[in-house]
């Protein structure tokens, strides 16, 4: 028998292994003892925000207020759009007021009763302007007027067209009404009215 192969196995095996050792250390480097304490380099306290920069302030609802309240309404908007076309309830539950939700969950419902599947693609929203902003007690109201552009279509179990143009984009106007409780610390914003 000859064992040379095996020699010349072991050999290799050690000369691949020295390659790879040297790659790394060559890509990773090597301790030279001179490294810093990273953990000296940040500080480690984070400056705390004043109150008022926590809590956006609606009570005067000045124009910096309304530029959030829009820039918000805008991704509550997409948001709410999108999830109800795919009836994805759970995930706008906490942007809508009880009785909206209770409309979003009874068409959803109906829709799938009748088998009928919903297909929105959302382009963007071309304008989001407030029409008027009213306080009563401690709710604040805001009506918003959208002009957006989707491409939808609600389709049968046969995957026929009932409705809508998938290939289309039609541009839609909606009003929504929206509500905040201004001694409350949720952030959010409830959607209490849509087709005004």
């Amino acid at each position: 028998m000859n064992y040379s192969f095996e020699y010349l196995d072991i050999i290799l095996l050690a000369m691949i292994a020295g390659f790879i050792f040297l790659r790394l250390r060559g890509i990773l480097g090597k301790r030279s003892g001179y490294e810093d304490d990273i953990s000296n380099s940040f500080p480690h306290d984070m400056p705390e925000m004043k109150a008022a920069e926590k809590k956006q302030n609606y009570r005067n609802f000045d124009e910096t207020a309304k530029k959030d309240f829009i820039k918000g309404a805008k991704m509550a908007y997409e948001t709410i759009i999108t999830n109800f076309s795919k009836g994805s309830i759970k995930e706008i539950k906490s942007l809508l007021d009880k009785k909206v939700l209770s409309q979003f969950q009874e068409a959803i419902s109906n829709r799938e009763k009748n088998g009928i599947k919903s297909e929105t693609t959302f382009i963007g929203i071309n304008s989001a302007e407030i029409k008027n902003h009213e306080q009563k007690g401690n709710m604040l109201e805001v009506t918003v007027d959208f002009i957006s552009e989707i491409i939808s279509c609600n389709r049968d179990k046969d995957s026929k067209i009932l409705t809508g143009d998938p290939e289309k984009v039609k541009k839609v106007y909606d009003t929504w009404r929206f509500s905040k409780n201004l001694n409350s610390n949720d952030p959010n914003w409830l959607l209490i009215e849509t087709n005004i």
